[in-house]
Order: C-alpha cells, then sequence, then structure tokens
C-alpha cells in the first residue's frame, strides 16, 4: 500500500488529509472524495469535429466557386463578351488500314570489312 488512492481504499487516511480534518471529527464518518481521472475523450472528439466541418466547409467552397465560375462563364460566352475553347491532344492520324502508323523499326547496322593500314592517308 504505497499509493495514496490504494490506503485510501484499505480505510487509512493519509498524515496530510489527516491534518486536514476538524478536530473533534469521528473518522469513522468522515468521507474522502477524490477527483475523477481526466478524461481526454471530449478534446479529442470536438477536435476531429473542428477538423471535419473545416475541410467540409472548404469542400463547399470550392464547389460553389467552381458553379458560379462556371456560369459566368456560360452567360459572358452566351451573351458574346466572351470566348474559351479547349484544346485536346491531337490525336493520331490512322492509315488506311485503319490502324495507326507505327515508326519503322530501325535497322541493324552492317559489318564493312575494314581497310588495311595502308590505304589510309598520312
Amino acid at each position: 500500500m504505497q499509493l495514496p488512492e490504494d490506503q485510501l481504499r484499505a480505510g487509512h487516511i493519509p498524515a496530510d488529509l489527516y491534518r486536514q480534518i476538524p478536530p473533534g471529527s469521528d473518522l469513522r464518518k468522515v468521507v474522502i472524495v477524490q477527483e475523477a481521472p481526466r478524461s481526454y475523450t471530449g478534446p479529442i472528439v470536438l477536435t476531429l469535429v473542428v477538423a471535419t466541418s473545416a475541410v467540409v466547409v472548404l469542400l463547399v467552397i470550392a464547389f460553389v466557386v467552381q458553379i458560379v465560375a462556371g456560369a459566368a462563364v456560360a452567360v459572358l460566352s452566351a451573351t458574346g463578351g466572351l470566348s474559351y475553347t479547349i484544346n485536346r491532344a491531337k490525336k493520331r492520324e490512322l492509315s488506311r488500314a485503319g490502324t495507326r502508323r507505327r515508326s519503322r523499326a530501325p535497322r541493324k547496322p552492317v559489318s564493312r570489312p575494314v581497310r588495311s593500314k595502308h590505304r589510309y592517308r598520312t
């Protein structure tokens, strides 16, 4: 019984608490109330709720801005005040057979006979 909690469970009153009891009190009727240990569930849940709500708010704002921008571009292009084009990547041309053209395979190097030394210029 080294911990104060163990002493209180066994019915012993530690010396520092014993000094706080008013004189003349019946120790058999003294009830010692301990503070409950701190619970971290509340702050953790609150943090998760705040983070999740911030992400949701940002997503909603981004979605609304996208819709407003699309509507503005549509209105301006319909009235002739603005035009825009979407450039797509060029498609590869198809050959007459309907297949894509393929580049020719690289040629294998042709081995040529080596000239003797006396044929080189000096």
